[in-house]
């Protein structure tokens, strides 16, 4: 079987809170772990995506807009459903592990650095499917 869940690669989440969210995928365990007995990811998302923006906005206006309110989250590759769009992260790959989220201090740093790069994709204009929210 072909292996279609790799990290930097484009998901929705499918059940749950974040439904129809879109996450990247960080992390991948085909296997499972002893905590997590099934096939599954550890993905960073976009809870709060960016709202639109217009050319006669301040910058001051614009900036507050332009903010992304993101998490982390480990999902079954049940609720998952993979795109064809991937996104490339480099400085993602080592900050989100399975023990970041034992530590609520951990967690916090993560989701931070995470918003950072987030952000900065945002702003150059990069994938803009990405924070785009889904509409169904």
């Amino acid at each position: 079987m072909v292996k279609f869940i790799k990290p930097g690669k484009v998901a929705l989440i499918t059940r749950g809170r974040f439904a129809g969210r879109k996450v990247v995928i960080l992390k991948q365990h085909d296997e499972g772990t002893k905590a997590h007995a099934f096939p599954h990811a550890v993905v960073a998302g976009i809870e709060r995506y960016p709202s639109k923006v217009t050319r006669n906005m301040s910058a001051k206006r614009v900036t507050k807009r332009s903010k992304v309110k993101p998490f982390i989250k480990v999902v079954n590759y049940n609720h998952l459903m993979p795109t064809r769009y991937a996104l490339e992260l480099d400085a993602l790959k080592n900050v989100v592990s399975l023990e970041t989220f034992k530590e609520p201090t951990q967690r916090e740093d993560a989701k931070k650095t995470i918003k950072k790069a987030f952000e900065e994709r945002y702003q150059t204009g990069k994938n803009k499917w990405f924070f785009t929210p889904l509409r169904f």
